[in-house]
């Protein structure tokens, strides 16, 4: 009987099927992208907003002031009186009643000088000039509770870590497919519930649901797209790797056009449940079937790939070579049983956990600082292009290996210069911070492709997702560890992303070349690697 990757090369590797296949799949990385980076734009500090002094709704009701009048009554003789007090988290300890003049409101309180000026902690009773921009003024995340806007991006990212746990092992064990349409009805209907969320619990509850089942598109899509072509169009998952950029540089113009963050939401939302159409044109990967021991409907799916590339599949193809490993549920021990399963997982472990920290970290230290806040989002995701482009000009010529460990060791060494340059020659400063962003760019996304390339069919989804919710992790860590260590001193945290990186950079060399050979069957086959 013929193996499948023999059955493949007769159907065609990379034939229209397949090329249709990975078109559709690869939007999952923009609208994956959008949810990533959404908070941005989702949660932007309002532009004018002040503390409102109680009463003061009824009193302008009453008096026909305009919300500048209020705002003139109510900040103003703070300016006066308290010059470091903006009126925006303090407001004057006083309550305006129905005794108060319209003309003149304060006179009821005597001379307010800096001397008597009495001033109130604000809680809940803010006033935005645009109440629904974003999330920050629909739910008050200002003054102290600005930490509460850090909360709703860590939820996020949890739930992205709960999906990599859940629906790594559901597609493991049910099929990529089923959990991919699954997931982008989850995407959807969460994110709906997310753009019409009565208070911030709700908000949190279903943002970290979408968290959750985005991690399921993004991951079973690119496990879906890497398992139907031969291995030396493997590259095309960092492809994928590109669409997801594409999505952080269309995000900007989404925000830009739409102006509540409930739009924005439902715009970045909505497109998931074109994805369920995928049920009728993107089908079962046969190497899972393989290994649920699904012969016949795999060859089934390879005779209508075949067709779709104008290819024919030889009448002794009545069966396919389905793998003589026992078919299990898969668990965390079948990662690290074996001596080579067991040094892959825990250096692509750290290799996720280290990509995800300083690429993060990186981008927060860059800033995007002032300036336009649209402009400077798509620059700074087109400073990520170049990336994708250097490792297909690279990886298919001298490996896999080489490209990974070197990415990591320039964006290391990158970090240690640009710790040490002078403040006096800021271009100099950026540039080498920006080289070390493009450095750490392709180390996430070689680790893509050599996670999967490590791991048997009967355990691929699984031992990604798996390793790859050790980046969900690094990015929780990222901003506090960032700030934490800048209070001590600015530079601080790029010494440790210099350590982190080059480390890894190190670690990912003793790992095997994966270029030109075929995924591995089963744990056997890994073993055999070398």
């Amino acid at each position: 009987m013929p193996s499948f990757d023999e059955v493949l090369k007769e159907a065609g590797e990379f034939g229209r099927f397949q090329k249709r296949v990975f078109f559709l799949l690869c939007q999952t990385g923009i609208t994956f992208s959008f949810l990533f980076a959404s908070i941005v734009f989702l949660g932007q500090a309002p532009d004018n907003y002040w503390c409102r002094i109680p009463g003061a709704a009824e009193l302008s009701e009453r008096c026909g002031w305009t919300l500048e009048e209020e705002r003139n009554f109510t900040v103003l003789p703070l300016h006066l009186g308290n010059r470091s007090s903006s009126g925006e988290c303090e407001r004057l300890d006083i309550v305006w009643d129905t005794s108060i003049s319209c003309a003149s409101p304060l006179s009821h309180y005597g001379n307010l000088s800096a001397r008597n000026l009495l001033l109130a902690t604000c809680h809940d009773n803010w006033v935005y000039k645009q109440p629904h921009s974003s999330i920050t003024s629909e739910y008050n995340l200002v003054c102290g509770n600005a930490w509460m806007l850090d909360l709703s991006q860590a939820i996020l990212n949890l739930g992205f870590l709960a999906g990599a746990f859940t629906l790594g092992y559901a597609a493991d064990r049910y099929g990529r497919i089923c959990i991919y349409l699954l997931s982008c009805l989850g995407v959807g209907i969460c994110g709906m519930i997310v753009a019409f969320a009565s208070n911030f619990t709700v908000f949190l509850i279903f943002r970290f649901l979408q968290g959750v089942f985005g991690k399921g598109t993004w991951m079973t899509c690119y496990v879906i797209v890497t398992e139907i072509v031969g291995s030396d169009q493997r590259i095309i998952g960092i492809v994928i790797q590109i669409f997801f950029t594409l999505g952080i540089m269309i995000l900007p113009g989404i925000a830009y056009l739409v102006p509540t963050w409930q739009g924005i939401q439902l715009a970045i939302s909505l497109p998931n449940f074109l994805f369920l159409l995928y049920y009728w044109v993107v089908p079962e990967s046969p190497r899972w079937l393989l290994t649920r021991r699904k012969g016949e409907k795999a060859l089934e799916i390879m005779h209508n790939i075949a067709k779709h590339n104008g290819k024919y599949l030889s009448p002794h193809y009545s069966e396919i070579t389905v793998s003589n490993e026992e078919v299990s549920n898969p668990s965390f021990l079948d990662l690290v049983r074996t001596p080579r399963m067991r040094r892959n997982t825990l250096i692509l472990m750290y290799a996720w956990f280290t990509s995800a920290l300083i690429y993060q970290g990186l981008v927060m230290r860059l800033g995007i600082v002032g300036g336009n806040l649209y402009l400077d989002f798509f620059i700074s995701g087109a400073v990520e292009l170049p990336a994708a482009f250097l490792i297909l000009v690279t990886i298919d010529r001298i490996g896999r290996r080489l490209p990974f460990g070197i990415s990591n060791i320039v964006a290391g060494i990158a970090c240690l210069i640009t710790a040490f340059l002078p403040e006096d020659i800021p271009w100099l400063k950026t540039t080498v911070a920006t080289l070390g962003r493009l450095g750490i760019t392709m180390a996430f996304e070689i680790v893509y492709l050599v996670n999967i390339e490590l791991y048997p069919t009967t355990l691929r989804n699984f031992g990604v997702s798996l390793c790859s919710s050790l980046c969900d992790l690094g990015g929780i860590i990222a901003p506090f560890l960032l700030f934490r260590l800048a209070a001590i001193w600015l530079e601080l945290p790029l010494i440790i992303f210099s350590i982190l990186a080059v480390v890894c950079g190190l670690l990912v060399l003793l790992l095997p070349e994966t270029k030109g050979i075929s995924l591995p069957e089963t744990v056997e086959d890994v073993e055999q690697l070398s």
